[in-house]
């Protein structure tokens, strides 16, 4: 697995005018596996645009969302982020693990954890500031979790632990978002909250990318629908 660089700059050059995401014949896999999870994926998704990855757990599309976010490579073909190559728009990438991916025994606050957020902005060593923690204590009481900002976060329960991830994704302010699974270990009263929330990102224009077994994100939320199957992604309704 590659590890994220700091400081990702699009090369100095932000193609607006360019799809979020475009695959050309794309084939991905994991290190070490004979063959691949899926192959001959061609697809191009304009920004402001939400769309779902929808198949069984193992379909493959964790390993989809991990290949966009630069954290797989590419076994073949092409995959273009934001007009720029896998890695060079880190800072316009978000990407929401599936809750078992992070480490819950982290000894760290709520707080920290969120600020992590800014860590693609800032690097390893600069710290957050006034304007920053600000940021982060809005997110924070948007997603109802101020009261736990100086709990670990193994202290916390499932559904909080995931609007943490959630929370510490929007502090990342980024253009893409990969969510995986959003809606793990979430009660029906915060599923309600965690739909505004997204409802909210898609009338800012952002593009999102989810993978989920639940399609109760509320009528028109998402422009396409997408089911791998077999290896391979299928538009739902297409002609």
């Amino acid at each position: 697995m590659k590890t994220l660089r700091y400081h990702a700059t699009c090369g100095g050059h932000h193609a607006h005018e360019s799809p979020a995401l475009v695959f050309q014949n794309v084939a991905l896999g994991y290190p070490g596996a004979d063959s691949s999870v899926l192959s001959g994926l061609n697809l191009t998704l304009d920004r402001g645009r939400s769309i779902a990855l929808l198949g069984d757990n193992g379909s493959g599309k964790s390993t989809l969302l991990k290949s966009i976010a630069g954290l797989l490579r590419l076994r073949q073909g092409k995959i273009s982020v934001l007009g720029h190559a896998v890695g060079q728009c880190h800072h316009q990438v978000a990407y929401l693990p599936q809750h078992r991916d992070i480490d819950w025994d982290f000894p760290i606050s709520v707080q920290r954890f969120v600020l992590t957020g800014l860590y693609i902005h800032l690097g390893w060593f600069r710290r957050p500031g006034r304007v920053q923690r600000k940021a982060a204590a809005e997110i924070l009481d948007r997603l109802t979790l101020t009261s736990l900002a100086e709990r670990r976060i193994n202290e916390l329960s499932g559904g909080q632990q995931q609007r943490l991830l959630l929370a510490r994704t929007l502090l990342h302010g980024a253009d893409l978002l990969l969510l995986d699974e959003p809606f793990n270990a979430v009660d029906a009263e915060n599923r309600a909250l965690v739909r505004g929330v997204l409802r909210g990102l898609k009338a800012e224009g952002k593009t999102l990318v989810t993978a989920t077994h639940e399609l109760d994100f509320g009528e028109d939320f998402f422009d396409a629908r997408f089911r791998l199957t077999d290896g391979s992604l299928t538009e739902e309704g297409a002609p």
